[in-house]
């Protein structure tokens, strides 16, 4: 359970190691901004909610303490939000950040209402478990490589051990501790195998990800049903048929297909024209330059939004 003084005794560390507090915890060199500036990493976005809600302490938690059954996509671009700035925002504004989000899972606590995989009904779950949190965590970092590689390009072994060792400091902000987190990508990765035989799928978790998928949400249906068909694509194959996610003959060929269609798109793009709003304003900032982003508020408010059924 990470309390207060476990997540100040985090922020403290942390800010002895960053040595310009203006760059925030990464900076233009590390291969963290270079991954997550991508825009095209919301593919696996669905991914990685739905592999979090995969987790019954994640799934109770949504479901009994937030309003995501009447706004599933305003929490989850929300949750998206609040991740790209802390990443690229200053250190004051990630560590305010990083103290909110805190103190909002401390009082999210209860009990979960079935019996589902190891846990007996009435299983009590804290947000503020360590372990759970590492999991959303986790969720996040390995859907961004997999996104950024399957469509922009591979990392190499060192780029991958580097963006894992710098997604360590910020699952700090988060105050999860050393000893929870694997030691490197290899380990990463057997970590999240494991995991994805042993997560189980709670009725909230089911109910949730058709509002999370569902037509009338994302708009217009037809890139509804592409979403889903993609998110199928994407989830590790244990985890598809407790989500009712269908990943047939049909659904192979269509998803190669769209991974040609967007790396051919990624290519002809302009490099500005690909960056998330945050790490663009992140530069400017860097830059000196007032105000934010022209190009990124556009892409934020008609595209991002349009993506995601305008949810907000």
């Amino acid at each position: 359970m990470v309390g207060f003084e476990d997540l100040e005794r985090a922020l403290l560390e942390l800010r002895s190691e960053v040595t310009d507090p203006r760059v925030g915890l990464f900076g233009p060199s590390s291969v963290t901004w270079q991954v997550d500036r991508e825009t095209i990493l919301l593919l696996a976005g669905g991914r990685a909610a739905l592999l979090q809600l995969a987790h019954p302490y994640v799934a109770y938690g949504v479901d009994q303490h937030s309003n995501t059954r009447h706004d599933p996509l305003g929490r989850f671009q929300r949750t998206f939000d609040m991740v790209f700035a802390m990443g690229f925002g200053d250190l004051d504004h990630a560590f305010a950040a990083a103290r909110r989000v805190h103190a909002i899972h401390q009082r999210v606590r209860g009990r979960i209402r079935e019996r589902v995989g190891p846990f007996e009904r009435d299983s009590e779950y804290f947000a503020n478990d360590e372990d759970a949190l590492f999991w959303v965590h986790a969720t996040l970092v390995e859907s961004a490589v997999r996104a950024y590689e399957l469509v922009v390009r591979p990392l190499s072994a060192d780029e991958r051990e580097r963006y894992y060792a710098e997604s360590r400091r910020f699952a700090r902000l988060f105050g999860i501790p050393d000893r929870v987190m694997p030691d490197g990508w290899e380990a990463f990765m057997r970590y999240n195998e494991r995991m994805w035989q042993w997560l189980a799928v709670a009725t909230p978790a089911r109910e949730m990800s058709r509002f999370l998928l569902a037509a009338p949400a994302l708009r217009p249906a037809a890139f509804a049903s592409w979403y889903r068909m993609m998110t199928a694509g994407l989830m590790p194959a244990p985890l598809r048929r407790p989500f009712g996610l269908r990943f047939g003959a049909r659904e192979r060929v269509a998803f190669r297909a769209s991974l040609v269609g967007l790396r051919a798109i990624h290519r002809a793009l302009p490099e500005r024209a690909r960056w998330i709003p945050g790490y663009a304003d992140a530069i400017r900032r860097l830059e000196g330059k007032p105000g934010r982003d022209r190009l990124g508020m556009f892409i934020e408010r008609y595209v991002l939004h349009a993506a995601i059924g305008g949810a907000r």
